[in-house]
């Protein structure tokens, strides 16, 4: 892969992501930033935190393919690539179709997307794919650097692992709640996954098939659900959990940190540091 991603990243939504922020996970460590939700095509976002950092590297999680039309990115990324060589990870997926009315030929359109890529010269090595679903899951090991799951378990990460081969990188988000007391460690974690994960078709039918219920996916998830895909307690319950991924082949893992409203993140993410990096 063109880009080289640390083992701990973090993981945050555009809107919430500030050069400043950028500065103190480089400060701190950290090996990847993903930048959530799809960023405008210009990505001056992404060139922004380039810019003000001076080594960690950058995915975005993802471009939205219905969104942004290939050629556009693809300007952006060489825009990007040329002035910071080997830090930024164009990661584009397909979506939702909630979000989306022209929902069609999903496989079809990422398909296309990627020879667009191609024809604009934005090279295997330079690209991720999310990817949830078998068929999803090969075309990511066959048409790009690495896959990029969201809202998964290490289960599920054991069976990318088998479906892509050696060769992809596998770099998988995990929600976390540094958070000791349990019950408001849900109260916590509940919430981000509950809304909107578990009323889309592509996150409940990957839970499906992982082995959860309807009934337990239903009102908000039951405790198992959200234990299950929120890591929740001290540095060490998460240490743990991250290292359920390695071993089940992940090769980066992007922290997603839960926090309770106007919490201050930057003390979890101090801790995450001293106890994971």
């Amino acid at each position: 892969m063109g880009v080289t991603l640390g083992r701990i990243g973090i993981w945050r939504a555009a809107p919430a992501v500030t050069e400043e922020f950028a500065v103190e996970l480089d400060r701190l460590g950290f090996g990847a930033l993903s930048i959530g939700f799809s960023p405008p095509g210009d990505l001056r976002l992404v060139e922004s935190v380039l810019d003000a950092t001076e080594r960690l590297p950058v995915a975005t999680s993802i471009v939205n393919v219905w969104q942004v039309p290939a050629h556009e990115v693809a300007a952006s990324y060489h825009r990007i690539a040329e002035r910071h060589p080997g830090r930024f990870l164009l990661g584009v997926g397909i979506g939702h179709p909630e979000a989306t009315s022209d929902y069609r030929r999903p496989y079809a359109t990422l398909v296309d997307y990627l020879d667009e890529l191609d024809a604009e010269g934005v090279g295997v090595d330079a690209r991720a794919l999310a990817a949830l679903g078998p068929k999803v899951l090969r075309l990511a090991g066959d048409r790009t650097a690495a896959a990029l799951p969201y809202l998964t378990t290490p289960e599920h990460t054991r069976q990318a692992r088998e479906i892509l081969g050696p060769d992809t990188t596998l770099a998988v988000e995990q929600k976390i709640v540094l958070e000791t007391d349990p019950e408001r460690a849900l109260a916590i974690g509940r919430p981000p996954v509950a809304n909107p994960y578990l009323s889309l078709r592509n996150y409940l039918n990957n839970l499906r098939r992982l082995g959860f219920s309807d009934e337990e996916l239903a009102d908000g998830g039951s405790d198992r659900v959200i234990e299950a895909l929120v890591a929740m307690g001290d540095a060490d319950a998460v240490a743990a959990r991250v290292d359920e991924h390695f071993a089940a082949g992940a090769d980066h893992v992007s922290l997603q940190v839960l926090t309770a409203q106007d919490e201050d993140l930057l003390p979890a993410l101090r801790t995450l540091a001293d106890r994971l990096l």
